[in-house]
């Protein structure tokens, strides 16, 4: 990838490596290795200002791995992640897979450096589904469109979009609602959202920092959060910040403070 372009599955993939993504700064804050230098650049510029990001990207991820084991174990079968990112294991299809390993789950994206890690999120159980989905957010119902070829929207489905939303600021309400009318009942929402009513102008100049790099972001307040959730049955604790969110003894021996971690997380069951 040394040169921007790459094949996959015999599909050309072209990579603009000399600009910041932020797909590839989340992973540098989570330690990975699949970023280039304006990446890493870019992410340094952010912690400069924002020395919470690595706590708040593994807070994320944490509460990504907790919301999928418990909808797991209440019963959902079905999962659809959107904003996928470059694959952390544990992945999302890990942990269903490995309360149930029957679950089927469908992720979606449209970073091209996803694409070239599909094949990472593909090996799931043998009795369950795992697919990859090239999609846009943006565009949710040619999105569901492709989910449907794998998944069942007869039966409860669990929709994630954690760390996703406040990159699609001005578009994050219609998205969410065109997503939530498509979902049967006993489906799951689960979203997690940068937030400034933890650490305000930490948050400001990070923001500032992804909008120089040409990113838009967004930071909510806690109730302007809620109104994702509105028409559906928030699970206790209700929105709290990410690490509140039911933490395991894991969680707790690690602790993360609320402007460490300045995103709100909430899961919701349609009735």
């Amino acid at each position: 990838m040394t040169d921007g372009t790459a094949r996959t599955d015999d599909v050309e993939v072209s990579l603009d490596i000399h600009l910041a993504h932020s797909a590839r700064m989340y992973d540098y804050y989570l330690g990975g290795t699949t970023n280039f230098p304006a990446d890493r650049e870019a992410a340094g510029r952010a912690l400069a200002v924002f020395p919470y990001a690595r706590s708040a990207a593994r807070a994320n991820r944490a509460f990504m791995r907790r919301s999928t084991r418990l909808l797991a174990e209440a019963g959902i079968r079905q999962f659809l992640d959107i904003g996928t990112g470059i694959p952390t294991s544990p992945n999302l299809h890990e942990v269903a897979q490995a309360v149930s390993p029957d679950a089927k789950v469908v992720y979606a994206d449209n970073d091209p450096i996803v694409l070239l890690h599909a094949q990472a999120l593909l090996r799931g159980t043998e009795q369950g589904v795992t697919a990859y989905v090239q999609a846009d957010v943006r565009e949710p119902g040619a999105l569901l469109d492709s989910a449907r070829e794998v998944l069942d929207f007869t039966r409860p489905i669990a929709l994630s979009m954690n760390a996703l939303l406040h990159f699609v600021p001005s578009e994050a309400h219609r998205i969410t609602e065109g997503l939530k009318e498509q979902l049967p009942g006993g489906s799951a929402l689960v979203i997690s959202h940068l937030t400034q009513d933890f650490a305000a102008e930490e948050t400001e100049r990070l923001i500032q920092v992804y909008t120089a790099a040409g990113t838009a972001v967004a930071a909510l307040t806690r109730n302007e959060f809620g109104e994702f959730f509105t028409g559906w049955d928030l699970m206790t604790p209700g929105v709290v910040a990410t690490q509140r969110w039911h933490p395991t003894p894991e969680d707790e021996a690690e602790p993360v403070t609320d402007a460490e971690a300045s995103c709100y997380g909430a899961v919701a069951i349609r009735p």
